[in-house]
């Protein structure tokens, strides 16, 4: 049945169009909207999600039991003509949008399991409860760190979340002339109580756990666990929240198109960049630093390969991983409300699908493969999966299928440039993420068809890639990449030096040899391994104990 246009005491369709769907980063504090997969553009003073501010900042800037949460401004009803229904309306409507982003975040966290069983599974036996120890503790460790400073360094200068209600307890942000640098309110939540901001703190929180999680799997297996704690705090606390901030937080990479008119500014749906080139460009510095596993490289500079020991538990992992990612894209509108989920989710299964089939594709038609290599189809899954992260919400499904191919291709052919530098990352995580973040950014700035972001970071109308029409977008993503290099890239071999310097980051070349799991952790991952015996020496191999250095 065809829609009648009726007076309403509020406009649905000005509704649909405003970008509510700017879950994070609700508030841009010069009166714009900021951007972020945690806050996605929103509009100005005058659209409908800021009416909440017309008198009732004072009763919701602080609202720990979320009583006054919700009412007649969240669907854009001007003060006087609210009542006793539209309330109601309005309350549900936050409501299931509270629901929505906390099931999705639960089903980020569950991700958690799926990177534990794939680097697990990719690694060797003899280190499985120093491996599956990481990715456990690194979830504590970021909860801890991301709570005392994290949060509020990235979006403590973020202002009013829309799709959660509007409040405004998060207002201070350092600035330089006019550009954000960092948020000042929040540690430890300390001045916040407020349902709004406790929900959307969870959401962050596990996407941070997610990039944290990417570098211990470029580390395994030589990493000292005292070190890996250090490394826990510094990238929930510092490397990740303030890059997040400068993206996602109002910062000065979102504000790339307000202020310097580069389309939208830097644009990241969910995370190919903020989360996952920054997990993956930390992972390669920490891997250049570390230095590769004995006995990895042989004096001619061949490679030798070490078999994964479990690549069911690996597989297991990946479908663990592909499941959690329909909270991590779909769960960025924080918005069940925001109905552009169905794309956004049908992307994400499409751009999975297309990884896998192109990396199987590829490693068998490839050397040194010429095999469907399962390892190399779970590698090519994950690809596609970060490389649609930040697109997701801006492509067509046709564009979603060719990205997650490219990425398909593209890990691979990574993986062995970088085995060639000898740069030892026993999973793949800096080519899944790292190299496959960058072209998912990339990926926007060429593709996005200009069906949704109306609005995004405070800039007007919809965004659009180069082939659609506006090659500034493609420029902002560019300087986001080239920004995550220098940051994550650069400040991560700063710290990983430092920290040898000071504290020595690899395990001890004995332990090593006999795996981590009794001399780090006291106990074995498998009561069947003979955790005193040394690794059997590989053909050619120098039997040397000192790992030898990457290449650059």
């Amino acid at each position: 049945m065809e829609e009648q246009a009726t007076s309403t005491p509020f406009d649905f369709q000005e509704e649909r169009r405003a970008p509510t769907h700017a879950w994070r980063c609700a508030a841009h504090r010069r009166g714009g909207g900021v951007a972020g997969p945690l806050g996605a553009g929103r509009p100005g003073p005058g659209g409908p999600t800021a009416l909440w501010r017309q008198g009732r900042v004072g009763r919701r800037s602080r609202r720990p039991c979320g009583d006054v949460t919700g009412g007649s401004a969240d669907i854009g009803v001007q003060q006087g003509q609210a009542n006793a229904v539209t309330d109601a309306v309005g309350k549900n409507k936050i409501a299931i949008n509270f629901a929505w982003t906390l099931i999705t975040g639960f089903l980020v966290m569950f991700m958690q399991a799926g990177f534990a069983l794939v680097e697990t599974g990719f690694c060797r036996k003899k280190n499985a409860a120093h491996v599956m120890m990481t990715n456990f503790m690194i979830y504590a460790i970021g909860i801890i760190g991301f709570w005392l400073v994290g949060y509020a360094f990235m979006f403590g200068g973020v202002g009013h979340i829309a799709n959660l209600g509007g409040t405004n307890p998060l207002t201070g942000e350092l600035q330089a002339g006019g550009w954000g640098l960092f948020g000042t309110k929040g540690f430890g939540f300390n001045g916040v109580y407020d349902v709004g901001v406790m929900a959307h703190f969870l959401f962050n929180l596990v996407f941070m756990d997610t990039a944290a999680t990417i570098v211990t799997g470029a580390m395994a297996e030589r990493w000292k666990f005292s070190a890996f704690v250090v490394y826990g705090f510094w990238i929930s606390m510092v490397i990740y929240p303030l890059f997040g901030n400068w993206a996602w937080g109002g910062g000065w990479l979102a504000q790339l198109g307000s202020k310097s008119g580069l389309g939208h500014g830097y644009v990241d749906f969910a995370g190919s960049g903020v989360v996952h080139a920054i997990g993956g460009f930390t992972g390669l510095a920490g891997a250049m630093v570390i230095g590769p596993r004995l006995g990895k490289y042989n004096r001619d500079g061949t490679a030798n390969t070490f078999l994964p020991h479990s690549l069911p538990m690996a597989i297991l992992g990946c479908f663990i991983l592909a499941f959690g990612w329909f909270g991590f894209n779909p769960g960025s509108t924080l918005a069940a409300t925001d109905l552009r989920i169905s794309v956004v989710a049908v992307n994400t299964l499409l751009a999975s699908a297309s990884g896998a089939f192109m990396a199987m594709i590829w490693a068998w038609n490839r050397a040194p493969f010429k095999k469907p290599d399962p390892g190399m189809a779970v590698n090519g899954m994950l690809a596609g999966l970060v490389a649609i992260t930040a697109p997701s919400g801006f492509v067509a499904p046709w564009a979603a299928l060719l990205i997650g191919a490219v990425a398909g291709a593209l890990v691979i052919e990574s993986v062995l440039f970088i085995d060639k530098r000898h740069v030892d990352d026993p999973v793949g995580a800096i080519s899944v993420h790292g190299t496959c973040g960058l072209w998912g950014l990339i990926g926007l700035g060429l593709f996005a068809d200009g069906t949704y972001g109306a609005g995004w970071n405070g800039v007007d109308g919809t965004v659009k890639g180069l082939f659609y029409g506006d090659p500034k977008q493609l420029v902002a993503e560019l300087i986001g990449c080239a920004t995550i290099l220098v940051w994550a890239w650069g400040g991560g071999y700063l710290f990983f030096k430092v920290q040898d310097r000071l504290q020595g980051i690899r395990s001890k070349p004995e332990d090593e040899l006999a795996g981590l799991d009794i001399p780090e952790m006291g106990v074995p991952g498998y009561t069947d391994v003979d955790e005193t015996a040394p690794e059997p020496a590989y053909p050619g191999g120098d039997g040397s104990l000192t790992p030898s250095p990457a290449t650059t």
